[in-house]
């Protein structure tokens, strides 16, 4: 029996501080071109946070909005307003900064985060309010630096600041004296998509209604990696987030593989569910603060506001097949092979219509396909067009090559089948995933049967190959056999027992 899809969580952190201080394109600009124009005006493209938590794409990403809400909205989003936006959705919640801060401190095990004594009695009891943070969490946020103690580490020994209101409120201390992979750049880097893959998992185990006893393994499939000088990326997420979030009966692991990491990790935890190695594998992804303001100079340039505030994560809960919850079917698994080549045709053939040609169904069966969910409003102004729907013109291209649609079938076919994109820029975070929250539901309410998620990576950006890489997976309506399976398996049991037993009578008696 396939495994189900449980529940999903979807999280996202405002950090216009880090945006500042920790993107690559503001760091690499600092230092490359310490007094250009873009520098100067940035701040004053920064986003409030209730700018951040009125902006439609984010309203949907946590849940309180639907991508077909978000499809009627007149593009472009950035100026326009989503009355009765809320900081909690039902996927999860937009956390501010200087809260985010403090479950920051509260998740670093070797006392390299130092926030200033006021900063945390200023917002502990905010943090403490927040209905998914427990008490042990907050009972490990530390009362306080002095801010001179805190200018010391970041002027003497290389620490990097923590910001919040353009003002110094901390720092992340080098975990090594002369380790680069432990230095003060990475341990914050670290330290924050750890944070996030934290508050994604608290969201996961209260979505799916699960106990946190019940996770017995965690795969963290974010972009990060860490390690130290003798195993660079040899280190483990997964496990160190969960045992921050409480999952005291799992072990864990991290799986890596660029922007088709969640793919890869959802497929392998279905099919370790399925194995019987585990009975509820959690997938998990903190956020990248590299890809914060990642397309700042074109948005700047444009007049828009930094759109890559946030850092993203999500977690998915796959269990054993309960006979109601979605199902992921590893019968249909699309792969990018080494020889499939880069073409786009090439790409899209080998992730969507060849696994489909193995189940013998056309794409039509597919109602809703999950690409590459990246937000256009962020990728338009930086010249890199609407995402999505690039993959969606690609799909049904194919579409009509097969016969599958008409040509004249193709507006509508995208309509039919696609969505409009609206997840960060985070890498991973978009690839595929951000629609298993809507798409479970949507399955469950029988709005659809079938849904197809498309992962794909830039396997080329390490400098180790040139290959492209994805994988796909489709998630669809329970058959409903899993309690009549086990049933009907011990009626079978009994009913050969009973036929060996007359048999065994059958030939003593002869």
């Amino acid at each position: 029996m396939n495994s189900v899809i449980k529940g999903a969580s979807y999280v996202l952190a405002h950090t216009p501080e880090m945006v500042v201080y920790n993107g690559t394109t503001q760091t690499t600009e600092r230092v490359v071109n310490p007094e250009s124009e873009y520098l100067k005006e940035l701040r004053s493209h920064l986003r409030s946070y209730e700018e951040c938590v009125n902006y439609w794409p984010n309203q949907v990403y946590i849940g309180n909005a639907t991508p077909e809400e978000l499809s009627k909205v007149e593009f472009p989003y950035y100026d326009k307003t989503r009355e009765g936006s809320e900081r909690y959705g039902k996927f999860g919640e937009i956390m501010p900064e200087e809260e985010f801060l403090l479950l920051v401190q509260a998740c670093d095990m070797f006392e390299v985060v130092k926030l200033d004594k006021n900063f945390v009695s200023a917002h502990k009891d905010a943090l403490a309010a927040d209905p998914i943070i427990t008490e042990d969490i907050i009972s490990k946020i530390e009362e306080g630096y002095e801010l001179d103690e805190i200018k010391h580490y970041i002027e003497n020994e290389h620490a990097e600041g923590l910001y919040h209101n353009n003002e110094l409120v901390g720092c992340v201390r080098t975990a090594h004296d002369i380790d680069v992979n432990l230095s003060a750049h990475v341990m914050h880097e670290n330290l924050m998509s750890k944070a996030s893959s934290v508050l994604a998992l608290l969201y996961a185990i209260r979505n799916a209604g699960i106990n946190k006893e019940d996770v017995e393994y965690v795969i963290d499939c974010a972009e990060e990696a860490c390690g130290d000088m003798n195993q660079r990326g040899g280190g483990n997420f997964a496990k160190a987030a969960a045992e921050v979030a409480g999952l005291v009966s799992a072990t864990g692991s991290d799986a890596r593989g660029f922007c088709a990491g969640p793919s890869h990790a959802l497929i392998e935890a279905a099919a370790l569910v399925k194995s019987g190695a585990y009975k509820t594998v959690v997938v998990t992804a903190g956020g990248c603060t590299a890809k914060l303001g990642m397309n700042g100079k074109d948005h700047v340039k444009k007049g828009f506001p930094i759109l890559e505030d946030c850092l993203g994560g999500f977690a998915v809960v796959v269990s054993e097949n309960d006979g109601v919850n979605p199902e992921i079917n590893l019968d249909v698994l699309g792969r990018h092979t080494v020889g499939t080549g880069s073409a786009p045709q090439a790409v899209i053939g080998s992730l969507v219509t060849d696994p489909l040609d193995r189940a013998g169904w056309k794409v039509t069966d597919i109602d809703k396909f999950s690409p590459e969910m990246q937000n256009p409003d962020i990728t338009k102004p930086a010249g890199a067009g609407d995402v999505p729907l690039a993959n969606y013109k690609m799909i049904g291209a194919l579409a009509v090559k097969r016969g599958d649609i008409d040509r004249k079938e193709l507006p509508t076919f995208i309509e039919k089948h696609g969505l409009t994109g609206w997840a960060p820029t985070q890498g991973h975070i978009p690839s595929g995933v951000p629609y298993i929250g809507f798409a479970r539901e949507d399955i469950l309410n029988g709005n659809i049967k079938k849904a197809m998620i498309i992962g794909k990576g830039s396997l080329f950006l390490g400098r180790m190959t040139n290959l492209f890489d994805g994988v796909s997976f489709v998630i669809q309506a329970n058959e409903g056999n899993s309690a009549e399976s086990a049933v009907s398996e011990e009626e079978v049991k009994g009913l050969i027992a009973k036929a060996m037993k007359e048999f065994a009578e059958t030939l003593m008696a002869e």
